[in-house]
């Protein structure tokens, strides 16, 4: 992130902050205040928190559908719950994929603030069993082929995947007095559009909003869907948004933040629904 940045010379950034100045571009400030002030009402609501353990549950769930749904692995809300859903077909496996890989989320917060390109490894090697081969499964691409279902240009070359993930780990473990909600999106758009692996990236760029939030105290429990907050935002919305990241623009990372924001905005709100569900 920071090479991609001031490679592309058109955001002005602190040498010792990069991501700071991100929080100050147009529309920013306020999509972050009404994502955060979202979470916050969910964390403070006491009939939430008293059953926080069974919400956050939900949350993993609904988040490992919409997640599987957004790749284009979209079956019916209930076939999951029931189980209908994991029959072991293709859509099958990759929703099965999602569901292992928001079981393993929370086992790994606290190693994500200090080592966090061990668990972008391990979320991978767990998230693409059955779909790569075992060699292959946490390590980064060797060659210039990726599976992309949303189909994002630019994919960059396997000489700088590893790059631009060492790049993202540095920022990560570099203190910034940027928000939360920041540093999650760019560690969510890093791996979506470096398309870092074989298989099963964009699986594991959106488990890093659930992360990120998860360790910087924004969201600790995970009760927050921000996956549901995507997919209700659109699959070409998110594209399109993600492409705009890419550009490097001030304008397209607005346009990024702004709509990572506002998806754990509504994020928020499906926490509350999966609340009301266990009623």
């Amino acid at each position: 992130m920071v090479q991609h940045l001031n490679a592309q010379r058109t955001v002005v950034v602190v040498p010792d902050d990069v991501l700071a100045p991100l929080a100050e571009l147009p529309g920013v400030a306020e999509s972050l205040d009404r994502a955060r002030s979202a979470v916050d009402s969910v964390l403070w609501d006491r009939a939430i928190r008293q059953r926080a353990a069974e919400v956050a549950a939900g949350s993993r769930l609904r988040g490992a559908w919409a997640t599987a749904a957004i790749d284009g692995a979209e079956v019916r809300p209930d076939a999951l719950v029931s189980g209908d859903a994991l029959d072991g077909s293709p859509m099958g496996n990759v929703l099965a994929a999602a569901v292992a890989l928001h079981t393993e989320i929370p086992r790994n917060v606290e190693i994500f603030g200090r080592a966090p390109l061990q668990v972008i490894s391990r979320l991978h090697a767990v998230v693409s069993v059955d779909f790569v081969a075992a060699d292959d499964r946490g390590r980064i691409r060797t060659d210039d082929n990726a599976d992309d279902p949303l189909r994002l240009p630019d994919l960059p070359p396997a000489s700088q995947a590893a790059a631009r993930l060492n790049a993202l780990a540095r920022l990560l473990t570099t203190p910034t007095s940027a928000p939360a909600l920041v540093v999650a999106a760019v560690a969510h758009a890093e791996v979506a559009v470096t398309r870092p692996f074989t298989w099963g990236s964009g699986l594991v760029a959106r488990s890093m909003t659930r992360l990120v939030l998860a360790a910087r105290g924004v969201d600790p429990d995970g009760l927050t869907a921000c996956e549901a907050g995507l997919f209700a935002a659109g699959r070409t919305r998110y594209t399109t948004a993600l492409r705009a990241y890419q550009s490097a623009t001030p304008e397209g990372l607005a346009e990024w933040i702004i709509l990572h924001a506002d998806a754990v905005r509504v994020g928020a709100d499906e926490s509350r629904r999966i609340f009301a569900d266990l009623a």
